[in-house]
C-alpha cells in the first residue's frame, strides 16, 4: 500500500539533510522556504558574505537578534570543528584593545593584519619554562602564507603562535574600531603639537607692556631713517618693534582676518583687523612715538623704499604659518599723521573652492554650472572689493580644470594657486597690463581665459573679442548689481552689439557674516519688522528667524570668567561668511534690450520677470534658512542704490483689484494683470 504524501503544511516544515540545523530552523520558523535557503547558500558560498545578511537581503526583512545570535554560535562551532582550533566571540569574551594595539605596534604590523585578516590579541605563557606565546585570531587559520609571515616575525623574538578562529564580521568590526581610535589619537596629537607650536610662537612675540622705547622722539625718527639695519633678523630679533610687528601678523593669522589696518592718529597708533567683513580693534591704542618705526618695519618686510614717505607704494610679504605659505599684499599711503599701512592677507590654503560650497540656491547653482560649461562667451562676476569675486571665479575654473582644457589667467595679484593652469602676474611697469597679456593669450591656444579685472575700454574690448572668437572668458567688474554690468561696459565705450553677442550671464555677489550656529538666538519677528523687509506677516510668520548673540567687551570678559563664552565665535555672534548672489542670464529679450540701449532699471525689471532672484531676495532666503540675520541684510544690501525701491515695491499696499484681486501699487491706475480700471 503506497504511503500518502505529507499534508502541504507539514511538507513546508519538513527538514532537509543537506541544510544545517540553523537552516532547517529558519525554514521551520517560516523565515524562508527551501528554495530561498538554497539560493542563500549558493550566494554565501559565491560571495563569502554571512548567511544572515544574504537572507535579510533576499527576504527584505531583518532577522531577530535571537536568530542572529544562534547563527553566530552555530557558525563559530562549525569553524572550530573545521579548523580544529578554538574560536572567539568578542561579544562574550572581552578583547583588550590596548594590548592588541601594543602587539600591532611591536610585533605584527597593521599592513600584515589587513593582508591576512589576522589580529594579535594577547600574550600568554607557553608550555615551556620562560616560553611566550601570542594568541592570534585568524579568519582563515589554515592560511599557510599568513602562518609563514607570522612565524618569521615571531622566530626573531623566540615567540610561538597560538591560533584561534574569528568570524570575518567580527574581524572587520574590531579592526575598524581600532583604526578609528588610531586616527583620533593622531588627530589629537597633531592638534596638541600645533597648540604647542602656537604657544611657542606667542612666547617669542612681545607683550605690549614690554614696549619700552624711551622718551626721545628724535631717536625714533632717526631709527626709522636708518632702519635698513633691521634687515638683519639675527642681529635685531630682540628689537621691540620687530616683536610687535610679528605679533600683529601672528594674531591676524590666528584669528583668520582678511585685512590689517595700521592707522596713525594724532595721539596714538591704531591697529584694526577686518574679520568677516567688519573692522574691529585688535589692540589697545599704541604710543604715538612708535609710528615711524612700525611703518618702516612693515615697509622693509615688503621690500618698499623706506625713504619715500610722500608717495603710495605697493609690496608683498611672504611668511610661513602652520606649514603653509601666506602672502600679505601691502600698501603704504602717506596721511596727515604718518603713513597708513594696509595689509591684505592672501591665504588660499584656508579657502575651499567649489560652486556647491558657495552657492546655496540650487537653481542659481545649476544655471551657473551650465553657463560655465559653454565652449565660448563672456561671464561677468560683479561686486565691490572684497566680496569674494576671485573665489567664485576660481571655483568655476576648478570645475573646468582637466587635462583636456587649456586655462590661462591674467591677475593682479595672483591670489590662488591652482595646479594645471597658466597664471600670469600683471606688471604694469614693464608694459604687461591686462590687455597685452590677453593679446598674448590669444596666440597660446586657450580654451578658458580669466581676466582678473576689467577697468578700461581696451581690456574690455579685447576680452569680448576673445569671447566672440571661440573662447570662454571670465572677468570681474565693479557694479552694484548684475544688470548694472551692461551700463558699466557701455560707459567704457563697448558697443552694445558686442556686449549682447558675447555675454552669457552676469553674477553679482556680496558677502554676509554667517550667524554663529552654536549661540544664535531664535525669535519670532513682528509684523512690522517683516514688512520692513518686504515679507508677509501671514506667509512668513511661522519661519524661525535668528539673532546674533553679540556680546560687549565687558560681557565677553564676564562670560569667559564664568565659562559660558561661546567656543565658536568667542562672543562675536558671527563666525565665517556666506555668499549672496544675483544671477542674470542673457536671454533673447535682454539681448534685445541691450541692443536698443535700454536703461538698467528696465533690464532689471525684465530679468526679474524672467525669474532672476535679486541680491535682496537671495539674502532674505538666507535669513529664512538660518544662515544670517536681518541686521546683516540691512548692513550689506541696504547700502545699494535701488534696493530701497525694490523693498517698497515688495511691501504690501493693501490695495487689490476689484476684478482679479491682484495686489496693486498706489501709483497704478489700471490693474496690469487683467487691464481693469481700479476706480
Amino acid at each position: 500500500m503506497t504511503q500518502s504524501p505529507l499534508p502541504k503544511r507539514k511538507r513546508a516544515l519538513a527538514v532537509r539533510n543537506d541544510f544545517s540545523p540553523f537552516g532547517n530552523k529558519l525554514i521551520q520558523s517560516g523565515v524562508v522556504d527551501h528554495q530561498q535557503m538554497e539560493k542563500a547558500l549558493v550566494e554565501t558560498r559565491r560571495s563569502g558574505r554571512p548567511l544572515t545578511s544574504v537572507i535579510e537581503e533576499l527576504t527584505g526583512k531583518a532577522l531577530s537578534p535571537e536568530l542572529v545570535r544562534q547563527y553566530k554560535k552555530h557558525h563559530l562551532f562549525e569553524l572550530k570543528i573545521l579548523y580544529g582550533v578554538d574560536s572567539i566571540d568578542p561579544e562574550i569574551q572581552d578583547i583588550d584593545s590596548s594590548q592588541m594595539g601594543e602587539l600591532i605596534n611591536t610585533l605584527i604590523p597593521i599592513e600584515l593584519c589587513r593582508r591576512h585578516k589576522i589580529l594579535p590579541l594577547r600574550r600568554v605563557e607557553g608550555e615551556g619554562e620562560g616560553e611566550q606565546e601570542v594568541v592570534v585570531a585568524m579568519v582563515d587559520p589554515d592560511n599557510l602564507a599568513a602562518q609563514d609571515d607570522i612565524n618569521r616575525l615571531f622566530r626573531l623574538q623566540n615567540i610561538k603562535m597560538q591560533r584561534i578562529v574569528i568570524t570575518d564580521e567580527d574581524y572587520r568590526r574590531i579592526l575598524d574600531e581600532y583604526l578609528e581610535v588610531q586616527v583620533q589619537q593622531q588627530a589629537d596629537e597633531k592638534e596638541q603639537a600645533e597648540q604647542a607650536a602656537e604657544a611657542d610662537e606667542m612666547r617669542k612675540a612681545v607683550e605690549l607692556d614690554d614696549l619700552d622705547l624711551g622718551d626721545d622722539e628724535d631717536d625714533l625718527n632717526e631709527a626709522a631713517d636708518e632702519s635698513a639695519d633691521l634687515m638683519n633678523e639675527n642681529q635685531a630679533s630682540s628689537a621691540p618693534v620687530i616683536k610687535l610687528v610679528n605679533k600683529i601678523l601672528l594674531k591676524a593669522l590666528q584669528e583668520g582676518v582678511s585685512d590689517i589696518h595700521i592707522e596713525p592718529q594724532e595721539k596714538d597708533l591704531r591697529v584694526r583687523f577686518r574679520k568677516d567683513g567688519v573692522l574691529q580693534y585688535a589692540f589697545d591704542p599704541l604710543p604715538k612715538k612708535i609710528i615711524p618705526a612700525v611703518s618702516a618695519r612693515f615697509k622693509i618686510m615688503a621690500e618698499l623704499d623706506i625713504a619715500e614717505r610722500r608717495m603710495p607704494q605697493d609690496g608683498r610679504i611672504r611668511r610661513v604659518f602652520k606649514g603653509r605659505k601666506v602672502d600679505f599684499r601691502v600698501n603704504s599711503l602717506p596721511s596727515r599723521f604718518g603713513e597708513k599701512i594696509v595689509l591684505r592677507i592672501l591665504d588660499n590654503s584656508s579657502t575651499q573652492l567649489g560652486l556647491d560650497i558657495l552657492i546655496t540656491n540650487p537653481d542659481i547653482l545649476a544655471q551657473v554650472r551650465e553657463m560655465a560649461q559653454r565652449p565660448f562667451g563672456l561671464i561677468l562676476v560683479t561686486g565691490p572689493t572684497g566680496s569674494g569675486k576671485s573665489t567664485t571665479l576660481y571655483s568655476i575654473l576648478a570645475e573646468r580644470n582637466n587635462p583636456g582644457v587649456n586655462i590661462s589667467t591674467a591677475e593682479d595679484p595672483i591670489e590662488y594657486s591652482l595646479p594645471g593652469i597658466t597664471q600670469v602676474q600683471v606688471i604694469r611697469e614693464k608694459g604687461m597690463d591686462f590687455a597685452s597679456i590677453l593679446r598674448a593669450f590669444m596666440r597660446q591656444d586657450p580654451d578658458v581665459i580669466l581676466v582678473g579685472e576689467t577697468r578700461d575700454k581696451e581690456t574690455a574690448k579685447t576680452a569680448i573679442e576673445a569671447a566672440l572668437t571661440g573662447h570662454l572668458v571670465l572677468t570681474t567688474l565693479h557694479t552694484n548689481d548684475a544688470p548694472g554690468a551692461i551700463a558699466r561696459l557701455d560707459e567704457m565705450g563697448v558697443e552694445p552689439f558686442m556686449i549682447s553677442g558675447s555675454l552669457l550671464g552676469v553674477l553679482a555677489q556680496r558677502l554676509m557674516r554667517r550667524v554663529c550656529s552654536e549661540c544664535r538666538i531664535p525669535y519670532q519677528p513682528s509684523a512690522d519688522e517683516l514688512g520692513r523687509f518686504g515679507l508677509s506677516a501671514s506667509q512668513d510668520s511661522e519661519i524661525t528667524i535668528y539673532k546674533a548673540n553679540t556680546l560687549s567687551n565687558d560681557q565677553i570678559q564676564e562670560a569667559r570668567a564664568n565659562g559660558t563664552l561661546c567656543p565658536k565665535c568667542s562672543g562675536g555672534g558671527y563666525k565665517g561668511r556666506v555668499d549672496v548672489y544675483e544671477f542674470m542670464h542673457n536671454s533673447e529679450e535682454i539681448e534685445a534690450l541691450i541692443n536698443s540701449g535700454a536703461t538698467t532699471d528696465l533690464i532689471k525689471e525684465v530679468a526679474v520677470q524672467e525669474g532672476m532672484l535679486s541680491i535682496l531676495a537671495y539674502s532674505l532666503e538666507l535669513v529664512k534658512e538660518g544662515y544670517t540675520t536681518f541686521e546683516e541684510v540691512e548692513r550689506v544690501t541696504f547700502t545699494d542704490s535701488g534696493l530701497e525701491a525694490e523693498l517698497k515695491a515688495k511691501r504690501k499696499t493693501g490695495l487689490t483689484c476689484s476684478n482679479c484681486s491682484a495686489e496693486l501699487k498706489p501709483e497704478w491706475v489700471d490693474c496690469p494683470y487683467c487691464m481693469t480700471a481700479r476706480f
